[in-house]
This record gives structure tokens, sequence and C-alpha cells, in this order.
């Protein structure tokens, strides 16, 4: 049976009078009627989509309670399907890693310019401004009442710790050598400089953005975190510190650290709910 709504006149309206019940419809609808749960259903089923069930997103607004379909294969099975064919063109000496090779000599123009750029990239400039961001984001949970206030900059440290976790090892194994301006050696894929970048700049990001209050300063930190990871790759690359696919193979692993990190926040963290 249909619930459909009866017109009933408004207070100014003449003849207007008192709804009549009718069996078995109207007393489903009333409040207190046994079997009833809600006053918007004529049965004790939940609504579809209650309001009260929605779980606040990681700045205090309402968002949905299972995650977007898709976007978590989207995040974290793209890059890592493309970090795997580039180290496999790079350990078979492909035809992605010598067109690879011939872009790095033609791009190399060692200066003083790109190391500071480089240098961007280096565990003593990106984990202080990661310290820095945990500290300030853990300060403003606590303060506003969150609850698990230290969670968001916990999770980020022990991401930023993984990172050597997971390049050092990778770098021993694949042993490619580094572009000529290097001399001899190994050990240059993927890019450590990249990874301490990507992931000290992106964790910051992830743990301030819900703390921010305007549209325009969330972009200005997006902008600002992907013009430094920008500076960092540009620095290496023109300065023959890495070649192309060394940084890129990094950003495709620090893609997927990132995602982890922010799908996890976003199920374990957030502002507190007005009062």
């Amino acid at each position: 049976m249909r619930d459909t709504p009866r017109p009933q006149g408004t207070v100014g309206d003449s003849g207007s009078s008192l709804p009549q019940l009718r069996p078995g419809r109207a007393l489903a609808h009333t409040p207190g009627a046994s079997g009833s749960g809600s006053p918007h259903r004529s049965d004790s089923r939940p609504p579809q989509t209650p309001r009260g069930a929605r779980q606040p997103g990681p700045d205090g607004r309402p968002g949905t309670t299972p995650p977007v379909p898709g976007r978590p294969t989207l995040l974290l099975g793209l890059p890592a399907l493309l970090f795997a064919l580039i180290t496999w063109q790079v350990t078979a000496h492909g035809p992605l890693a010598r067109a690879d090779e011939r872009l790095s000599d033609s791009l190399v123009h060692p200066a003083r310019v790109w190391e500071l750029l480089a240098d961007l990239g280096n565990i003593t400039v990106a984990v202080p401004v990661l310290a820095a961001a945990l500290v300030y984001a853990a300060v403003r949970a606590r303060r506003a009442g969150v609850h698990r206030w230290w969670l968001p900059s916990t999770a980020a440290a022990v991401l930023m710790a993984l990172v050597p976790a997971v390049i050092v090892p990778l770098k021993e194994l694949i042993a490619r050598s580094g572009p000529p301006v290097m001399g001899p050696g190994n050990g240059y894929y993927p890019s450590g400089h990249t990874a301490t970048a990507a992931v000290a700049y992106g964790a910051a990001t992830l743990v301030l953005l819900p703390w921010l209050r305007t549209t325009g300063t969330r972009r200005a930190l997006l902008l600002s975190c992907a013009l430094l990871n920008a500076a960092v790759v540009t620095g290496l690359i023109l300065r023959g510190y890495h070649w192309p696919l060394d940084v890129v193979a990094s950003w495709c692993l620090c893609a997927v650290l990132l995602s982890c990190l922010w799908l996890f926040l976003g199920r374990t963290s957030g502002r507190p709910q007005p009062k």
C-alpha cells in the first residue's frame, strides 16, 4: 500500500476541518502507535538513508557512510600498476628506459638553482616542515576536544618513517646506475628525495586541510604542496641527480602511501560536531 499524504488546509482556509482517522493507516503514522518506530513509515523498518546514521567527514560536514565505489581501487591500483610497468622497463632496460636516458641527456643542465630546488627534498628540510604541521594539527584537535586527537599526526609520522623502509630495499634490489653527471655508482631508482618531499609535504597537507576554514586557504595549501614537489623534481632532473623515470616511479609509490593515509584519516578522524 502506498502512503499518499492528504492535503490539509492552512490556518486561514475556510471550511478546514480536522483530518479524519482512517482505520489501518493513520494509526501507524501517529507518534507512539504500536509497531511504529518512525513517524514517516507505517511499519517498524528504519528509513533507507537515515540522516542520523551518516558519519561526518574529516571537516565536520555530513558525509556518506560507505566509501565511494571504485575510488580506493583507482587511488591504489593505478599508481601501483604504473610503478610495476616502469620497474619492469628499468630492470630489463627496455624501450621506455632507453628513451628515459635520452631524454635526460637533453635536459641536464647543472646549475646552482637546480641544486637548491632539489635540496627541498632533503630530510633536513622536508621533515621539519612535516613535524611543524603535525604539532599544529594535534594542538588544534586537542583544544577542540576531538576524540583521539593524536591519531592523524601519529599516522602521518608513521608513514614518514616507512619511506626509507620502502625506498632503500628497492634501491638495493634494482641497483640502477645514475646519470653521467653523478659518475659511477648505483641505487638511484626510485628517487629518495622525491619520496621524502612527496610524503612530507603531502602528509602535512592532509592533516592541515580539515583545520582550514576557507576554500581559498585550502586551495592555497594544495597549490603550495604541488609547487614544492614540482620544484624538487625539476631540480633533481635538470641538475642530473636522477633519471626522469626515477622520480616518476617514486611519485607512484608515494601516491599509494598518501592514498592509504587519506583513506585512513577519512575513516578514523574528524572535527567535533557543533553542540
